[in-house]
């Protein structure tokens, strides 16, 4: 039992981690919403349920306990949206007025947020997701305890590392993507964040891998350690929304950083903020759609 004092939009909460609607490791159900994770103990699905402000929390499996002690971490309790200040920019301060159920999530797991980031780049969410899916058939465990048919949690480290050519091939990841994966599973270990351990400490740490570059070490910050200030530099669309969003126009991931420089320190949690307004903060589209490649930097 955990009660939160915000007004906690749980889907939300928990939106950055969910790949698809047909995720595997995240489905929302009649008796709650469910999520699968790893732990430093083994594999743990956790169940959470909120009713009249009060969460209740069930997790089974080998990791129950550290996943379940987690879990306020998850739905932003560590968040500290004290420290924004919107500014006088009218887009900001208006969705910082009406978005009070905002707050970061952190996991705490780099593994959790490391493969499925790797899966994503230079492809669309779409075909990122679908590979997401398939490894998570292929690879995952079924899901601990009785959480709904088809869940599964992702695969370890070791059992990536085994996963044979044919079998990737079979979930349609390209050589590319195999070898970021490999190269993270092969040190997998000394990535997750220790006591202390900041955004840049891990991002340097990832950056170090092989296949890793600032994108991908970007995404697996803002949900490991809930990072409120690292910004998805090489997003394909991210830097014309935000563009868009605060200037009226499209710009490059420089343009965008610019725009973003007056909440040095909380860029993350405007991105956040300007990604709520949904499809209204977005260019108008002209042209044919993206190709299933290119779409995302490293």
């Amino acid at each position: 039992m955990w009660t939160a004092d915000w007004p906690l939009d749980l889907l939300s909460a928990l939106a950055p981690h969910r790949r698809g609607a047909g995720d595997p490791a995240m489905r929302a159900a009649d008796d709650g919403l469910w999520r699968t994770t790893s732990t430093a103990d083994g594999p743990a699905s956790v169940r959470i349920t909120v009713a009249a402000g009060e969460v209740r929390i069930a997790a089974w499996g080998a990791g129950a306990e550290r996943a379940g002690a987690a879990v306020p971490e998850w739905l932003g309790a560590a968040d500290r949206p004290e420290a924004f200040s919107p500014g006088a920019h009218p887009l900001v301060a208006d969705l910082h007025r009406r978005t009070g159920w905002l707050r970061l999530s952190r996991t705490g797991r780099t593994w959790d947020a490391l493969v499925p980031a790797v899966l994503e780049q230079k492809v669309t969410t779409i075909e990122a997701n679908r590979v997401w899916r398939e490894l998570l058939r292929l690879a995952g465990e079924p899901a601990p305890g009785p959480a709904p048919a088809g869940m599964r949690v992702v695969p370890s480290a070791r059992r990536v590392l085994d996963v044979t050519d044919w079998e990737w091939h079979r979930c349609g990841l390209d050589g590319a993507r195999r070898r970021a994966l490999r190269a993270v599973a092969t040190v997998a270990a000394r990535l997750e964040p220790e006591d202390g351990c900041d955004s840049a400490t891990l991002q340097r740490r990832l950056c170090s891998v092989p296949g890793i570059g600032v994108w991908t070490a970007a995404e697996v910050a803002q949900r490991a350690l809930g990072c409120p200030d690292s910004v998805s530099v090489g997003d394909y669309h991210l830097k014309n929304i935000v563009g868009w969003a605060l200037a009226g126009r499209k710009t490059d991931d420089e343009g965008m950083l610019e725009l973003l420089e007056p909440w040095r320190g909380q860029r993350q949690r405007v991105v956040r903020l300007i990604l709520t307004k949904g499809g209204a903060a977005r260019p108008p589209r002209r042209g044919p759609r993206n190709a299933p490649t290119n779409y995302r930097g490293i």
